[in-house]
């Protein structure tokens, strides 16, 4: 029961931010921007007893991830700018991300 809760809440939420964004593009991406996810997520695992070492974790592990967010979303923004199609910007941000994890490894 509590998972259909947290999988319900979570839909509302992001069908919101997606309604939002389908009005008002710009602040629809401040939202989206918003640790809206990394939020939700902390409190479910806080409600479901888990132990603040491995909350704290988490939150560092969600650090880590932003360098290869903001890197997504440049090349997503700039590539559809230039009027490349969503799947090409995807795939183009995909090779980015190779790459750059090929040459730090």
């Amino acid at each position: 029961m509590y998972a259909i809760v947290k999988v319900l809440v979570s839909a509302v939420i992001i069908g919101i931010i997606t309604e939002v964004a389908r009005r008002f593009p710009a602040q629809g991406g401040i939202i989206a921007a918003l640790p809206i996810v990394s939020l939700l997520s902390i409190v479910w695992l806080h409600m479901q007893g888990e132990p603040t070492d491995m909350l704290s974790k988490f939150a560092f592990g969600v650090v880590s991830g932003l360098p290869a967010a903001v890197v997504m979303l440049v090349i997503v923004g700039l590539s559809l700018q230039h009027s490349l199609h969503l799947v090409g910007s995807l795939a183009l941000t995909l090779y980015a991300q190779d790459m750059i994890v090929k040459h730090w490894a």
